[in-house]
Parts: structure tokens; C-alpha cells; sequence
């Protein structure tokens, strides 16, 4: 069996491991976490084009399927690890703590590569992610944690250690969590089934518009707050149909 390598999209795939491995170094060598955003950033633009090109051109493989796990391990798993990573040992120690205790205690932020890795796998044998997600998606994710880095690095935000130890245990939680979340591939391009799609979309520009890097936590907060509120209508709705 002949495999095609250099595909379009799969080419476009490995854009978005090399930008993954960028924010990477930029985070973990260069302590430079504005930059690892934008390599974030980039790569995630990589990743939603690469899937729209395979579709465009009907470009499927097995091959794209199994490099883009890997890519998006990289970029959306190692990457945003890596820039909590750098935000722990930035943040001041622990007051009235073992300074070792307190600096060995930042190696728990890994645990963000590990989950995100393990949504990623759930993801390829779940059959029922094809309109929408289960637990919060690898890329979201990643982009909420290098705002936060870019922030943190801008002096607009300030984190303690302890806060970005809940938010590492939190977000991986989240992503293999059983909560559905909405995902942005439109049904047409009416407005009749694509509303909630739109006006997450119209809310998203606002924030950008108005907060600019700022704006993305609270793009990714609002995405999972609505998902949540969603999801859980939804299954008391089907409780109370099964009841009747």
C-alpha cells in the first residue's frame, strides 16, 4: 500500500507541531510566554485548516488522522504545560513552606500533558464527537492557559502558585470530563440550527475587539460556562422524557 506523505493538510499538520515545538522553547528556554502564545495561536489555526483542507479535498487518511494526535499532543498538551511550568517557578515561593517542598510541588502542572493526551486518544475512538465535543477540547484549552502566560508576562495579570495549581487540576478534569461542549462546524449557513454557533462567535469578536489578549480567558470561561448550562439542560430534559 502506497502512503502519501506530503499532502496539503498534512503538511499544514506538521505546521502545527512545528509551532507547537516553538511555544515550547520559547516558554521553557526563553521564558518569553507572549511569544509561546502567539506560536499557540498559530498552531491552532494550523490545526482548524488542516482538517478544513482534508475535507475540501478530500485528502482523508489514516496517516493525517494518527500525526495530527501527535501534533496536537504536542502543541496543545506538552506546550501549555510547559507555560504553566514556567508561571509556577516565576510565581513567589509558598510563605511559611519548605522552599523545596513548594518548587518540587510545580512538576504536578505536567499533569495538563498527560489529560490533554488522554482526551485526544478518547477523542479518536469516540464515535459521538463528530457535531460536538465531550470534555473540553485540547486546543481551547491550550489557548486559555498561553493567554494567561502572555498576561502574567505583560504584568496585566498576577498568579500565585496555589491558583495555578487548581487551574492545572481543574482544566485537566475538564478534559476528560463527561460534559458535551458545542463545536464551531456550522450546519449550513443559516442561522436556524447555527444560533448558539453565531452568537458565541459574535460574543468572541467583542471580547477581542474590546480586551484583545485579555479577552481569550474570557472567551474560553464563557465557551465552558455555556457548554456546561447546555449539557445540563440537556440531561435534565432527557430525565424528564424517560420519566414520562
Amino acid at each position: 500500500m502506497k502512503i502519501r506523505l506530503f499532502t496539503f493538510p498534512n503538511l499544514l499538520t506538521l505546521a502545527n507541531l512545528v509551532c507547537g515545538v516553538l511555544a515550547i522553547l520559547f516558554a521553557l528556554r526563553y521564558d518569553n510566554l507572549p511569544a509561546a502564545f502567539l506560536a499557540i495561536v498559530v498552531a491552532a489555526v494550523f490545526d482548524f485548516c488542516d482538517g478544513f483542507a482534508a475535507r475540501l479535498l478530500k485528502q482523508y487518511s489514516e496517516l493525517g488522522v494518527q500525526l495530527d494526535s501527535l501534533s496536537d499532543i504536542v502543541s496543545f498538551g506538552v506546550a501549555p504545560a510547559s507555560v504553566l511550568f514556567v508561571l509556577y517557578n516565576q510565581a513567589e515561593p509558598w510563605a511559611g513552606t519548605n522552599p523545596a517542598l513548594s518548587d518540587g510541588l510545580g512538576h504536578l502542572v505536567w499533569i495538563v500533558a498527560a489529560f490533554s493526551s488522554l482526551r485526544l486518544a478518547k477523542f479518536n475512538i469516540d464515535q459521538t464527537q463528530h457535531t460536538e465535543f465531550v470534555g473540553l477540547p485540547t486546543p481551547a484549552n491550550a489557548l486559555l492557559i498561553a493567554s494567561l502566560g502572555a498576561l502574567v508576562a505583560t504584568g496585566t495579570l498576577s498568579l500565585a502558585r496555589i491558583p495555578i495549581l487548581v487551574l492545572a487540576l481543574l482544566l485537566s478534569w475538564l478534559l476528560i470530563s463527561p460534559i458535551r461542549m458545542f463545536s464551531l462546524k456550522f450546519n449550513g449557513f443559516g442561522w436556524r440550527g447555527n444560533e448558539l454557533r453565531y452568537s458565541f462567535l459574535l460574543g468572541s469578536v467583542l471580547l477581542l475587539i474590546l480586551f484583545r489578549t485579555a479577552g481569550v480567558p474570557w472567551i474560553i470561561a464563557l465557551y465552558i460556562v455555556v457548554s456546561t448550562i447546555r449539557f445540563t439542560l440537556q440531561s435534565l430534559r432527557r430525565k424528564q422524557e424517560s420519566k414520562n
